[in-house]
């Protein structure tokens, strides 16, 4: 029987991602195939799936009230992201939540599960707020691309940073906005490995 394969874990270990806080994500699609449209002159321009990329991305408060999103950017074939987590005492601390786990309840399959054995920290990372929004936003848009581009993806989990700074912040801020400008040494670029 051929061995299963172990992945990186890509969260920061013993990390709460509920806590209130600055969270920078990376979020790319299946071998980082440029879906969402493509860079001109140093400008983003976004196709039919890009626009789905980006209302889905600005919907995300209307579904998750604790969340306020900061400096985004959807890229030819991935999404970089603020997602600010600002949790209330009340919401914290009602009575459907009597052993403090952290709010928000699994609908169906938790998108970035894996199917292997998982430690009881790991399998409580599902219910955080982090990556529950992120699973969310995923599978909405593959949801709806789906009925037009049957073979659209995303890469498994995604990358996270906890900004935990004002510096670290304006300079995430800057890297975001600054991406399509770079997008010739970008390492989501898969041209400039062609070329």
């Amino acid at each position: 029987m051929p061995q299963i394969k172990n992945r990186k874990p890509t969260r920061l270990k013993n990390y709460n991602y509920s806590e209130n806080g600055f969270y920078f994500v990376t979020i790319c699609t299946k071998n980082r195939e440029e879906f969402f449209g493509n860079i001109e002159h140093e400008k983003m321009n976004l196709n039919e799936y890009g626009e789905i990329a980006k209302n889905c991305w600005l919907e995300i408060p209307n579904h998750f009230p604790y969340c306020v999103l900061d400096e985004f950017i959807i890229m030819p074939n991935h999404v970089h992201g603020i997602l600010v987590i600002k949790n209330d005492d009340a919401h914290n601390n009602s009575t459907d939540n009597p052993a403090g786990k952290p709010a928000g309840k699994p609908v169906g399959n938790r998108h970035a599960c894996s199917l292997q054995s998982q430690s009881q920290s790991q399998q409580n990372r599902q219910y955080q707020k982090i990556p529950i929004i992120i699973g969310s936003f995923k599978s909405a848009i593959t949801k709806i691309i789906h009925k037009k581009l049957s073979y659209f993806g995303w890469q498994k989990s995604f990358h996270d940073h906890i900004i935990c700074n004002e510096k670290s912040l304006y300079n995430i801020r800057n890297y975001i906005v600054n991406n399509p400008f770079k997008w010739d040494l970008d390492e989501n670029n898969l041209n400039i490995f062609r070329n």
